[in-house]
């Protein structure tokens, strides 16, 4: 599944991609569990991982996002990925 998303060093680069219409996985912790947000501003795409991975479309959350190029809220998605759904680290 790597191929479907990227992971970046950098917030800014993740969510300028994610803006673009890539598929940024960005991880954190949520109350001492690791978990991701698979974001991004083609719902499609998003969609169609889902799909591949056993999301239900219903999970799929819409939360407009700043652009860090011009500040500006743009439409976006992403998903919570916890348990199963969240990939291993490639590295």
């Amino acid at each position: 599944m790597t191929s479907w998303y990227r992971e970046f060093d950098k917030r800014k680069e993740g969510m300028t991609y994610a803006m673009d219409g890539g598929l940024w996985l960005h991880r954190h912790v949520y109350r001492g569990q690791p978990m991701a947000h698979l974001v991004s501003s083609d719902r499609q795409k998003l969609l169609d991982y889902g799909r591949e991975v056993g999301l239900s479309p219903q999970r799929l959350q819409y939360k407009p996002l700043k652009d860090p190029r011009t500040g500006v809220r743009r439409g976006a998605w992403h998903w919570d990925l916890v348990g199963r759904f969240l990939p291993a680290r490639s590295h």
